[in-house]
């Protein structure tokens, strides 16, 4: 059977801390569940967590839905938001975990990126480094989500072919959003084969901008 790998690179830095960090929590864990209901996910979808803040973390490496465990992700006090860095694992990670096509086996899907985020990088000058490089890898979509007033959706536009907007990182919030990719990589999941392109759900509610 042939892998559909997405991979989630999750803003863990300081303004995470408190509600919005145990928010995120509690809505991957939701969307994990969500993801368990469907008979074709079970079979193809296979999911890493890398989390960023000053360290950058792979927190889940790249492994099938049926095996996969949730840790508790945590986050500091305070501390910056290294998004460049985060994309440099990911691309070190692409690279190294898709599987290429041969006259023995059929590769990968193309993998899907989603990108959370509820300020902007730290370390700018890397972050617009990676792009090009990220975009080279041929995702099937790289998704962002900018959380709170302070995100810049400019600065994910650049990166994502898609940017969502939620006012807050509150568990309400965070819930909708991560059962909108639950229904995206669903939808992705079934269109592998028919189209290169992945269809977006709409959006749950009026607090949901998708740009």
């Amino acid at each position: 059977m042939r892998r559909l790998p997405v991979y989630f690179l999750l803003d863990t830095s300081g303004s995470m801390y408190g509600e919005p960090i145990q928010a995120l929590n509690n809505a991957l864990s939701g969307m994990i569940h969500s993801l368990r209901t469907d008979a074709q996910a079970q079979e193809t979808l296979w999911i890493s967590i890398v989390t960023f803040e000053r360290e950058v973390k792979e927190i889940v490496p790249l492994i099938d839905l049926q095996s996969f465990q949730l840790p508790e992700i945590t986050c500091p006090q305070s501390g910056p938001t290294f998004t460049g860095k985060g994309l440099e694992i990911i691309h070190q990670k692409v690279t190294n975990e898709i599987r290429k096509g041969s006259p023995e086996q059929k590769g990968d899907w193309r993998p899907l990126l989603f990108v959370f985020t509820d300020g902007k990088p730290s370390d700018l000058q890397l972050y617009r480094e990676m792009i090009p490089k990220v975009k080279y890898l041929n995702f099937g979509t790289i998704i962002g989500c900018a959380a709170g007033k302070l995100a810049d959706d400019s600065m994910l536009k650049e990166l994502c072919d898609t940017v969502v907007h939620i006012d807050t990182a509150d568990s309400t919030t965070l819930r909708q959003f991560f059962k909108w990719v639950s229904d995206t990589i669903e939808q992705g999941n079934k269109s592998m084969g028919t189209t290169d392109q992945v269809n977006l759900p709409p959006a749950p509610s009026q607090e949901f901008i998708i740009i």
